[in-house]
């Protein structure tokens, strides 16, 4: 029976560290404030010259080497981004090109903070269907280019990073894919948005005054719906496989926020041992957090080969997505 199993990992962090006591001194709020209501301490920013594809390009080269595949055996690039080099070329193309993925195709995936969890769907499908056998999924953001610093509400929640995972047909493996489940509440759109840079408000003096190409959030509408509906998303593919909480070895949400992520967790009624948090570390990387928590969690000896792995997020749009797997590795 074919399978379709994450079969390599690999992840990109900028060295450069933004802390809450940096933030104390270019914003109005502190250290408490911020650890208190996010359970954030630090996040990494990428240099100037630095730009999503780059930490695409080292996450993708990172899960390769780890599995001892070559580029030129991929068949797809999929990347989950809301912070692309540039509108066109897709970040994909920029990827293939530099890592030598000379026979694959791919495209770029917009789905805010589901975009990664989106992709890793996409990839087990194509898999499962017989017409791929690798394909490349990575989640990447350079979130710092897209964040106003002067906003206190937003800049505290935000950093850089990208991570990949390699999906791979493997005929009679006992792991792999299981299922996925999401979702999609386009009436949200408006509570988290970049309102400038597309067709709606090209950029224009006007909007880079207005400081219309940055993110703009209303937080506790994103916060309400988050909670409930990673919860019910989790509940919800648990169920339609006929598992409950009892069975999941780890749980690697996205990283938006700590009261979100245990908030979830209680609800579900999965113990504290069993859930991955590290935005502590990170912030809010967007579409590198699920990545980067799962090479935490098999760093940590908390997710090993034969368990099952839920992962879950919540993203602008509203974007929802989960996804069930046996560890393969």
């Amino acid at each position: 029976m074919l399978k379709a199993i994450i079969s390599g990992l690999g992840c990109s962090v900028p060295p450069r560290v933004l802390t809450n006591f940096d933030l104390e001194k270019m914003v109005a709020t502190s250290n408490q404030w911020i650890l208190e209501r996010t359970g954030i301490v630090e996040r990494h920013i990428a240099a100037p010259e630095v730009a999503t594809s780059d930490m695409a390009v080292e996450a993708a080269q990172a899960a390769l080497a780890q599995c001892g595949v070559p580029a030129s055996e991929l068949d797809a690039i999929l990347v989950g981004t809301v912070t692309p080099d540039m509108m066109f070329p897709s970040t994909a193309c920029l990827v293939q090109d530099r890592i030598g993925a000379k026979k694959a195709w791919g495209f770029d995936l917009i789905a805010a903070c589901s975009s990664f969890l989106y992709g890793l769907a996409t990839a087990s499908q194509l898999v499962l269907a017989g017409s791929h056998k690798k394909v490349l999924v990575i989640g990447a953001d350079t979130m710092s280019r897209i964040v106003d610093y002067t906003d206190r509400a937003t800049c505290i929640l935000f950093g850089d990073a990208a991570g990949a995972m390699l999906v791979e047909a493997a005929e009679g493996h006992p792991y792999g894919f299981i299922d996925f489940l999401n979702e999609m509440d386009g009436s949200g759109g408006d509570f988290l948005k970049m309102p400038a840079g597309g067709s709606r408000l090209p950029a224009s003096l006007e909007t880079v005054q207005k400081r219309l190409h940055y993110v703009q959030q209303e937080g506790q509408q994103v916060f309400k719906y988050a909670v409930r509906k990673m919860y019910e998303i989790s509940r919800d593919l648990l169920e339609r496989n006929h598992f409950t909480a009892r069975d999941v070895a780890v749980m690697i949400p996205h990283q938006a926020n700590r009261r979100i992520i245990t908030a979830t967790a209680q609800r579900l009624g999965l113990e504290p041992e069993k859930l991955i948090i590290n935005i502590d570390r990170y912030g809010n990387t967007t579409n590198g957090t699920i990545p980067l928590a799962t090479q935490d969690a098999i760093a940590g000896g908390k997710l090993k080969k034969g368990d099952l792995v839920l992962f879950a997020a919540v993203g602008a749009g509203y974007t929802v997505g989960a996804s069930l797997w046996r560890w393969a590795y």
